[in-house]
């Protein structure tokens, strides 16, 4: 599950930072202590759990969550009990109250594995290492393992496999939801690619086969922290 850390205490950040790296199927997609670069990340990006902090300078957390809406599992987390009531009211998932134990926050994230069915149903046309992409007026069955990237076309979108290109009328966002993304990642407002097509890196650049694909840079620094636990 991709995570997002917003908290005005850096000290905070660190710590909800190892605890994600510590748990099984957790990972860092963002964590930062300004609340406005956060919402714009999560309003880009697919998102799974946000751990929100309470009381921050420019935008309290319940502020942020009246940006956001309804549509996040949340969990805030704050050194007060005094907002527990009201963050309920926007369905939070949990309330954790600083500090922060490893054990606590395990107690939070179990609460969402054992309620969530997200990965089951963000997943539907996925069985087995393949998928379904309508194009023309026929269903083509395409491998995983055989897709080198996706480019987003404003309602289209390009996939770009080992043996063709297929256009399928989808945006972007909505087809990420539908691969793993242990194999997948968003590199660019418009790229997504498969991590194990990728041949070199260089600046900005990702190069696979004769394709070269920008590295936006909101999406950067994830993609270089998601890199380096695989660089020897």
């Amino acid at each position: 599950m991709k995570c997002v850390i917003l908290d005005d205490e850096p000290l905070a950040v660190e710590l909800l930072s190892k605890y994600i790296s510590d748990t099984e199927n957790l990972f860092l997609s963002f964590a930062g202590t300004d609340a406005f670069e956060a919402i714009q990340f999560i309003q880009k990006n697919e998102v799974d759990i946000i751990f929100l902090d309470v009381q921050m300078p420019e935008l309290s957390g319940i502020q942020v969550l009246k940006i956001l809406g309804n549509n996040y599992r949340v969990i805030l987390t704050t050194a007060y009990t005094d907002y527990a009531l009201e963050g309920y009211e926007y369905n939070i998932t949990d309330y954790l109250l600083k500090p922060i134990t490893y054990e606590r926050f395990l107690k939070a994230i179990h609460k969402i594995t054992t309620t969530n069915t997200a990965s089951n149903q963000r997943t539907p046309a996925i069985d087995d290492g393949y998928i379904f992409i309508k194009t023309d007026s026929k269903m083509v069955k395409v491998n995983l393992n055989e897709i080198l990237f996706v480019e987003g076309l404003k309602d289209y979108i390009s996939i770009q496999t080992t043996k063709e290109k297929l256009i399928t009328l989808q945006n972007l966002k909505t087809f990420e939801q539908h691969l793993p993304g242990q194999q997948f990642m968003r590199v660019h407002k418009s790229y997504i690619i498969a991590l194990n097509k990728i041949d070199t890196i260089e600046r900005n650049r990702i190069f696979i086969g004769t394709e070269v694909i920008p590295i936006g840079e909101t999406y950067r620094d994830v993609f270089l922290n998601r890199i380096e636990g695989n660089k020897i």
